[in-house]
């Protein structure tokens, strides 16, 4: 019964383990797929408009994919987004794998197929886009576009201040309100449904002396007006017990005409005259605040929002008020933004607003019977008033023959009604809307209708009971989205509205139905070289202005409101405008502070800059905006600069020159660029001097003339003689001298020579004249951009004549003074030009061009990758199995793997991680990836030390508490460098570790963000200098050890030379990889042979925990009995007793072949320790089966052998054991175990 019950006990942990290593290699699978993906998919795209996919597209997005794309635009605009392509992996509820839509108000999920044409809109200036993928099934993906689009008032409500004077929403101070008489006010609101209190206010309007002249709110008495006092209760116009304001808005307009005394009231298509004696003759006084809500804390604000204010110095009658559209503007107040002053708080864009311009509707309502369609399938009628709204919608745009493909349409729906009672317009309004929201609420098509409007109809006699039949023309406009391809014909729309017939409450029947699909904007050229495509209604299409790649038109497809029909409005060409400083002012926003600017953006905004340089007048102001915007510019990458630096420099050269400036000099300072113009008398130069400097507490740079700057980060001393061997005509054009300064040298790119610029660059010239060889020399002084210890500087100057014209580096005509020190450099040249300093640097390597670069960075990934994957295969086989890890060599091979696995996995990461750009996560990663480099090579070292007592240090070696030694030092020694660096930081980390950029090529281009060492003295000691030790350390171990086996191998072996040479070959490599050798390849990628030793390091090294498991885990005869017998099934499983019963007869075979087999971390070791800590856990089981067979031995048993302190006690050499028992049995003797485990050879030891 125990017996059963200990295999199945066992039995039950097999599986569990089998199972754990089988999860953790798909996971660790899982993780290195997730994290190559085929690109970066966590960015934030701050462009006017731009695509991204996700990973992979068109391709199959990869498995556990975790992206996120921040999309962000300049306060003021709102983003929109438009999925060209759709497909993800469909589920209910998208719980495999989804892309989440964060608009800033309810994050949507959306998988399937139902998004492909659709638009999106954020309601503030950022929408985030989340994507994840599961473990399985892969799609298509999806293809995106985006655009800002700058918010008008008219998209956006406002949320009434509930704190009077906090955050307060009024009119603008620059909108002077004139002494009114007569008004018309009009406006919408929505009130809170929890909200039940009957006191509050809509607007209120005061003098300087917060006098209130002019109020609308709610009181216990009903509805009032309050003007100059007097309070007027429209109880005959509003209702006094009911609520007016409700969740959704609703429009009010307010008539008031001191002249008569009345009040007139325009709600819901009613107008009601409220006479109010009080009011005759009062005037509001001009020159008030209006605000939103109250302005006092006795009476509270509407709680709710509050839409559309406008108001006229005039009264309007019933009819001008029933026509009232979204274009008539307010002469007074409109809703418009120059109009208002409000916080951002209190604004919020929304979907569907009555006279929005281009929001598009988001779908609120959830499905109630068609939950896996992915969108709306239930009808929303807009019955709040007969006065249609502008119409807006997501639905996208679809080429239509008579059915739509994948997308929405919009059909117009002209319907009859007719009934014998006589109602009003608006009763048959609500009724009908009514009735066409049950008819589709439940319907199979995905359909809402958005607007409806009701025209009385003709008046006909009954024949029988001769009364009067009256009828309605009613229009509606229904929007049908076609989700998962289902086409909606007319027909269906008109069957379904004829089967619902019986249903219209009030006795309305249906007289006629005709359905007719709304048609699209036809692709037209207006003006010419614009091209409009063909368009559904309420979208607007943007366009490239002609000869532009940065600014857009724009045009809108309208949806027209009398019979539902689209037409084209005027072209918006604003943003194509050739004024020259409206082009400056839109590149400055196009290039300003977080905006994402590509080479061909850079390339098109110098060419703009080019051209207004040279073909307008440049004043200061406009030239202070066109260098502002080259600052902006020189923040992009090397990369990103390097097809247009040399026109930029060009650029720059021609704008100093030709700027116009009053009195004796000028200067613009900017971040990273400041110019310097001076007014010279050719006649009277007695030299001159310029130099710039830092401001105090200001980011720019402050540039003096003829004064001497103690701090100058540049200077240039012009000689008296400068202009002594210049041409008459030369003389007399002089009028001016120009100096720029360059903060940041992306412009200034060698192709021939990337050296190492270690300076600032300035530039002088005199007007438009070369002046070269010079009598005297011209003084440069420039700082260094960094300390150099040792430096070796070159004078040069920027030739535009080298590289083709794309301008070089040249030392000519310029030395370095001996007033030069390490934190500056004294230049004397004979010309003058663009200088700097370039450094001839410690750690200087031969650049790696681009592809091999790219090829280096792929094998180091992958091979990384591969190395975590067996790394932890390996550390994951010695903790199931505990018969593996029972000798010390195998303990410290797990060691050594858990170094190599948190190297890779850490390695993998730390890009990454740099990309989040905080600062104090890069450098704890940077700290962390330090410290396993160095236990890597510390185990690395401690397998040689290991090898070398147990091969070479032969008998009576005892180790007291070995392994917790190694950890020890294992573990140990890294930590104790780490914090010795850490503590010589002086509390600053960040002066050691950091981010830096890796991988550039030739040219200075590309590279990676990554975590790692920033201080040259802390890598060259800590890790170049510590592998150093290690590596030479272990180099003589290797030959020590080599020299051991192989002597003998040879001296006991009947093999082949050719079987010898082998066995010797494959324990030369297996070593190789576990004591690291090939770490030392880079002590060779030196001159010529950088690249292939780079290769050779970064093959073998990244798959270093590969070859271990190979060689180390996956070879040994021990690691794969234990995976036959607890991994394999069938005939492939190994018996539980299968290796014990042939061990007594080859035991002497195994120990001597062991050394030349298998040279594993558990092979070296063990065979030397494998009597003493593998036979020990035996030595009962055979003493009893052998109990009759004669033992010289038993009489002396050594009480060394015995465990102290719970570890084994000797380490001895295998051939000694052998050849000491050789004497004492027959090596076949099934007493042989019990003759060497009992022997007195054991009891001799030296404590250590």
């Amino acid at each position: 019964m125990m017996s059963h019950v200990s295999e199945m006990w066992c039995y039950h942990w097999r599986w569990k383990l089998q199972h754990c290593l089988y999860l953790f290699t798909t996971y660790i699978i899982c993780m290195q797929q997730g994290a190559y993906g085929c690109y970066d998919c966590r960015i934030v795209l701050t462009d006017p408009s731009g695509v991204f996919t996700s990973p992979c597209f068109p391709s199959d997005y990869p498995n556990s994919q975790a992206c996120k794309w921040v999309i962000r635009a300049p306060h003021g605009f709102i983003i929109q987004l438009t999925f060209i392509d759709f497909d993800i992996e469909e589920a209910p509820g998208c719980i495999y794998d989804s892309l989440t839509l964060d608009n800033g108000e309810s994050p949507m999920n959306l998988c399937g197929i139902t998004a492909k044409g659709l638009s999106y809109n954020s309601t503030g200036n950022e929408m985030i886009v989340s994507f994840k993928s599961d473990f399985s099934i892969q799609k298509k993906g999806f293809n995106a576009s985006y655009v800002r689009i700058a918010v008008s008032l008219r998209n956006q409500k406002v949320i009434i201040p509930q704190v009077p004077d906090v955050d307060a929403v009024s009119v603008a101070e620059t909108v002077s309100l004139p002494d009114l008489s007569q008004f018309t006010l009009c406006f919408e609101a929505t009130k809170g449904s929890s909200d039940d209190n009957d006191d509050w206010k809509v607007f209120t309007y005061t003098d300087a002396l917060s006098t209130e002249f002019f109020s609308f709110g709610k009181t216990t008495k009903g509805h009032f007006l309050s003007i100059s006092g007097t309070q007027c209760i429209l109880e005959n116009a509003l209702p006094r017990n009911a609520e007016f304001f409700t969740g959704t808005f609703q429009q009010l307009c307010i008539v008031g005409d001191s002249f008569s005394g009345s009040v007139g009231i325009y709600a819901k298509s009613t107008y009601h005259i409220v006479y109010c004696p009080g009011i005759f003759g009062k005037v509001i006084p001009g020159n008030g605040r209006l605000v939103l809500g109250s302005n006092s804390n006795e009476v509270s604000s509407l709680n709710g929002d509050i839409y559309n204010f406008r108001l006229w110095n005039f009264t309007m009658n019933v009819q001008t008020l029933a026509n009232l559209s979204c274009d008539v503007k307010g002469n007074i107040v409109d809703w418009e933004n120059e109009f208002w002053s409000i916080p951002t708080s209190a604004l919020k864009a929304e979907n569907n607003l009555s006279c929005g311009s281009y929001l598009i509707p988001s779908s609120a309502i959830e499905p109630t019977s068609c939950a896996n369609l992915g969108s709306l399938c239930q009808a929303t009628v807009n019955a709040t008033t007969p006065t249609p709204p502008t119409v807006t919608t997501n639905m996208p745009d679809t080429n239509r023959n008579d059915k739509p493909n994948n997308g929405g349409m919009f059909y117009r729906i002209s319907i009859t009604v007719f009934s014998s009672s006589s109602n009003t317009v608006s009763k048959v309004h609500d009724v009908v809307a009514e009735w066409l929201n049950r008819t589709f609420q439940n319907w199979n098509y995905t359909v809402y209708v958005v607007n409806i409007s009701i025209h009385p109809g003709s008046v006909k006699e009954g024949v029988r009971e001769k009364r009067s039949i009256k009828s309605f023309e009613v229009l509606a406009l229904l929007v049908y989205n076609s989700t998962n391809n289902i086409n909606l014909e007319e027909e269906d729309i008109r069957q379904k509205l004829l089967s619902n017939n019986g249903t219209m409450e009030g006795g309305y029947k249906l007289q006629s139905v005709e359905v007719d699909p709304v048609e699209k904007c036809l692709a037209e050229e207006n003006p010419p070289n614009y091209f409009w495509p063909d368009t559904r209604p309420t979208v607007t299409n943007f366009t490239l202005c002609h000869g532009s790649t940065v600014q857009t038109a724009s045009r809108t497809c309208y949806l027209g409101l009398q019979n539902y029909t689209s037409y084209w409005g005027q072209p918006d060409l604003r943003n194509c405008t050739e004024n020259a400083a409206d082009i400056a002012n839109q590149l400055l926003n196009l290039t300003g502070e977080g905006q994402q600017l590509t080479s061909d953006k850079v390339n098109d905004v110098v060419q703009k800059l080019k051209k207004i340089v040279n073909d307008e007048e440049i004043d200061e102001s406009l030239g202070s905006t066109v260098v502002t915007i080259f600052s902006n510019i020189l923040t992009s990458s090397d990369s990103v600069l390097a097809a247009s630096c040399s026109e930029a420099l060009k650029t720059i050269d021609a704008l100093a020159l030709k700027i116009q400036f009053a009195g004796p000099s000028m200067s613009i300072s900017t971040r990273n660029l400041a110019l310097g113009v001076s007014s010279i008398n050719s006649t009277s130069f007695k030299g001159g001097s310029f130099s710039v400097s830092p401001q105090n507490n200001a980011s720019d740079f402050q540039i003096d003339f003829d004064k001497d700057q103690t701090n100058a980060l540049a200077s240039v001393v012009l000689p008296p003689s400068l202009l002594k061997n210049l041409s008459q005509d030369e003389f007399e054009v002089i009028s001016r001298a120009q100096f720029t300064f360059f903060n940041k040298n992306g412009l200034f790119q060698d192709a021939e020579n990337p050296g190492n610029l270690t300076s600032f660059v300035v530039a002088c010239s005199i007007g438009n004249i070369t002046i070269q060889d010079l009598q005297d020399y011209v003084k440069v002084t420039i700082k260094h951009t960094k300390i150099q210890e040792y430096p070796k500087p070159t004078c040069v100057f920027w030739d535009m004549n080298k590289n083709g014209g794309n301008g070089g580096w040249n030392p000519a005509g310029c030395q370095v003074d001996a007033e030069s020190s390490e934190n500056k450099t004294v230049c004397l040249c004979n010309h003058l030009t663009h200088f700097g300093v370039l450094m001839d640097l410690q750690r200087t390597v031969t650049q790696i061009d681009q592809q091999n670069t790219k090829v280096l960075t792929f094998i180091t990934y992958i091979g990384c990758g591969i190395s975590a994957i067996f790394s932890a295969a390996t550390l994951l086989t010695y903790i199931a199995f505990e018969k593996l890890r029972r000798d010390y060599p195998s303990k410290i091979l797990m060691n050594l793997s858990t170094a190599l696995l948190f190297l890779n996995l850490i390695f993998l990461l730390d890009g990454w991680i740099a990309s989040f750009d905080i600062e104090g996560l890069c450098i704890a990663v940077a700290t962390l990836l330090h410290f396993f480099l160095l236990a890597t090579f510390t185990w690395m070292g401690l397998e040689a030390v290991h090898m070398y007592i147990a091969l070479v240090k032969v008998f009576n070696t005892y180790i007291r508490r070995y392994i917790l030694k190694f950890c020890i030092i294992g573990w140990g020694l890294p930590a104790l460098v780490i914090a010795i660096v850490l503590a010589s930081s002086n509390t600053n980390a960040s002066h050691v570790y950091g981010k830096e950029l890796y991988g550039r090529d030739a040219n200075g281009q590309g590279g990676d963000d990554f975590c790692w060492i920033k201080n040259e003295v802390v890598f060259y000691v800590t890790c170049a200098g510590y592998f150093g030790i290690m590596f030479l350390m272990n180099v003589a171990m290797f030959i020590v050890v080599m020299v051991q086996i192989c002597g003998r191998n040879g001296k006991r072996t009947n093999r082949s030379l050719k079987e010898e040479i082998l066995r010797n070959l494959r324990s030369v490599v297996s070593l190789t990889f576990l004591l690291g050798m090939t770490w030392g390849f880079a002590f060779f990628a030196w001159g010529p042979l950088t690249l292939p030793f780079l290769y050779l390091f970064s093959i073998f090294n990244s798959l270093q925990g590969l070859f271990i498991f190979v060689f180390h885990c996956a070879m040994k005869e021990n690691v794969q009995k234990q995976w036959r017998r607890h991994l394999c099934c069938g005939r492939f499983r190994l018996a539980d007793n299968s290796d014990w019963s042939k061990t007594a007869t080859n035991i002497i075979k195994k120990s001597s072949d062991n050394l030349g087999k298998s040279l594993s971390s558990s092979s070296i070791g063990s065979n030397s320790t494998y009597l003493t800590s593998k036979s020990k856990s035996t030595t009962n089981t055979y003493c009893k089966r052998n109990s009759h067979t004669e033992n010289v031995f038993l009489d002396k048993p050594s009480s060394k052998f015995a465990q102290e302190d719970g570890e084994q006690t000797s380490i001895i050499p295998v051939h000694q054991v052998i050849d000491k028992v050789k004497g004492y049995c027959n090596p076949r003797s099934d007493n042989f175990y019990k003759n060497i485990i009992m022997s007195d050879t054991f009891s001799h030891s030296t404590k250590f």
